[in-house]
């Protein structure tokens, strides 16, 4: 072997060193940051979708199919990493996430249990959004921010809200338990609790004296005929 190859080879293995160095820190770090009961909250989310969801057939056509399903699952990786301040990955995996889903979540984003992002292209969560539990988000959603400064700058979303296709939800604002946003509209100011906002700017209408329909699914149907807007 001559010498030029002996060089290139102790030169090649060198190189590769830092490589397992740093996919074996990864892998302890990502084993760390998951939680144990990460399996369970991916089956949720599998169950999640397919309940709200009337045209779902099976959990194996949800797990295979659903990019709102995918961008999820990779967002609880990232945002585990992202806590264990392995940013750079994180920030990698959710970049992968968003060319195969259409969705943008940064890792920092904070997400609850059952949330259903429905169709999925197009939505945007900003790095200090907070979204509670059985949120659904339909396609073109922007959770963003108002402004350039650092800290909290993008909304808090309570639980069991449902945010309407293209609808833009910016600034550190509040959108309160079992709040409906319609197709379109920008919210740029706090909801109330149950209240429905339409518009652009948005406003509000009053909460529906009589709920006819599950809190977490979509809308009271006595709105569809007054807001169509609401639906789409």
């Amino acid at each position: 072997m001559s010498g030029a190859t002996c060089a290139f080879l102790s030169q090649s293995t060198v190189q590769e060193e830092p490589v397992k160095l740093t996919v074996r820190a990864l892998s302890k770090t990502l084993s760390r940051a998951l939680p144990t009961k990460a399996l369970g909250l991916f089956r949720e989310d599998l169950v999640t979708a397919q309940r709200r969801d009337p045209a779902a057939t099976s959990a194996l056509e949800i797990a295979l199919t659903y990019p709102g399903v995918h961008a999820l699952w990779t967002h609880r990786v990232s945002h585990a990493l992202w806590t264990h301040g392995a940013h750079t990955p994180a920030r990698a995996l959710s970049s992968m996430a968003r060319a195969v889903t259409g969705v943008d979540i940064h890792p920092e984003a904070t997400i609850g249990r059952r949330v259903f992002i429905d169709h999925a292209t197009g939505v945007v969560i900003g790095q200090t959004a907070e979204v509670g539990n059985d949120v659904v988000i339909f396609h073109g959603v922007t959770l963003g921010g108002v402004a350039m400064t650092p800290g909290k700058r993008h909304p808090t979303v309570g639980d069991h809200v449902m945010i309407g296709a293209g609808a833009k939800v910016l600034g550190p604002i509040t959108v309160g338990t079992g709040v409906k946003i319609g197709a379109n509209a920008v919210v740029v100011k706090d909801v109330p609790c149950g209240n429905v906002a339409i518009g652009v700017p948005a406003r509000l209408l009053p909460k529906p004296e009589k709920d006819t329909r599950d809190r977490d699914l979509i809308v009271d149907p006595n709105y569809f005929f007054e807001e169509p807007a609401l639906y789409i």
